[in-house]
């Protein structure tokens, strides 16, 4: 079976359990600027720099990745949300994105083999790429409107290269799926799908594609303006193994999308909030209980299929999450009807 087969087919018994934060947890180290930058000898300070962590201090990412498998992750992602060339360039670590990526991808592939000999339940290894420091939707310049910093060819480079190292190896060796997470301008959402599509195409394999949307303010859109419907219509050519949304506000701001994306996308929905918001001093107070109340809500309702934390949860989440889950129905995935269906920053639906 191959890895999208074999996902659908755990997804139609149970609701799956994703991964939750590793910036947070990675804080919770306290490490030093030596310990971030190892023997590297880089120019630039490296503190603050997770991903590089893959090669410099593996232990960290490890046992991240391990204490989230004991809480019961099917999935696991690779702590790669930076690791590209224009976030990279910020360390002056850009000549490193193939080896943090398949560093990466190479830690989170042994854990998720290791677990799965353990008791025989499949894992999954998603290969995370964040939405780098640019977008190709909006000027960074005021009184520039029309300027933009990088182009869509440039930044579809940019992912296609980290997704080539996140693939690297094969089927069972890289990951089963590339994560286009925290998606905050569209335009930059689909210039990784096409660098996840060409990637597929070089290989002569099917690369599933996850999406996941984030909200900018409380009306529902992601910082280009898109609603969560028009979201869906502008990504769905894609055929994602999962659409849904991540980080936000926290799960109870969620709840309305969470409704509105279900009814609506004829995939599996993955959903994985904040835990809450950070307080004054960017700390999250929201406990493990809370979370797993609030997203156990959406299960209860059958409006998910994977459920997991963003920014602020730990281990401690996951494993509420998956304990007040066990033996809840997945959500049936919807079949809406057949009309086209166009986006702007408003969803559009021909009429018949």
């Amino acid at each position: 079976m191959t890895p999208r087969e074999r996902f659908n087919a755990e997804a139609a018994k149970r609701i799956l359990i994703t991964d939750g934060a590793f910036g947070t947890e990675i804080q919770n180290w306290k490490l030093d600027e030596a310990a971030y930058a190892g023997s590297l000898g880089l120019s630039h300070d490296q503190k603050g720099n997770n991903d590089i962590l893959a090669i410099t201090k593996p232990e960290v990412p490890e046992t991240i990745t391990r204490e989230y498998l004991e809480a019961g992750s099917d999935i696991v992602s690779t702590n790669t949300f930076s690791a590209n060339v224009i976030s990279q360039a910020d360390y002056g670590a850009e000549h490193l994105v193939r080896e943090i990526n398949v560093e990466s991808a190479r830690i989170a592939r042994a854990l998720a083999t290791e677990y799965e000999a353990k008791d025989g339940r499949p894992r999954f290894v998603a290969g995370a790429i964040g939405p780098t420091n640019k977008t190709l939707s909006l000027s960074p310049d005021v009184n520039d409107p029309g300027f933009r910093e990088i182009d869509f060819d440039y930044l579809k480079g940019v992912y296609r290269e980290q997704i080539d190292a996140l693939l690297e190896g094969g089927e069972g060796v890289g990951v089963d799926f590339i994560l286009i997470e925290t998606v905050f301008d569209t335009l930059n959402a689909k210039a990784g799908i096409m660098a996840a599509i060409e990637a597929g195409d070089a290989l002569g394999r099917d690369v599933p594609i996850m999406m996941s949307m984030t909200l900018t303010d409380l009306s529902g859109r992601n910082l280009s303006g898109h609603t969560v419907e028009a979201f869906w219509h502008a990504v769905r050519h894609a055929k994602p193994i999962t659409i849904g949304l991540n980080c936000s506000f926290g799960a109870e701001q969620l709840r309305p999308h969470v409704k509105t994306l279900s009814a609506i996308a004829d995939t599996l929905i993955m959903v994985y909030p904040n835990a809450g918001l950070p307080n004054e001093l960017g700390e999250y107070d929201e406990q493990p209980e809370t979370t797993a109340g609030l997203v156990g809500e959406w299960a209860v309702a059958k409006q998910v299929n994977v459920l997991g934390g963003c920014c602020g949860s730990t281990p401690a989440h996951i494993k509420a999450m998956a304990d007040g889950v066990r033996g809840l129905e997945p959500r049936v995935v919807a079949r809406p009807e057949v009309r086209t269906k166009l986006a702007g920053l408003e969803p559009f639906t021909m009429a018949a």
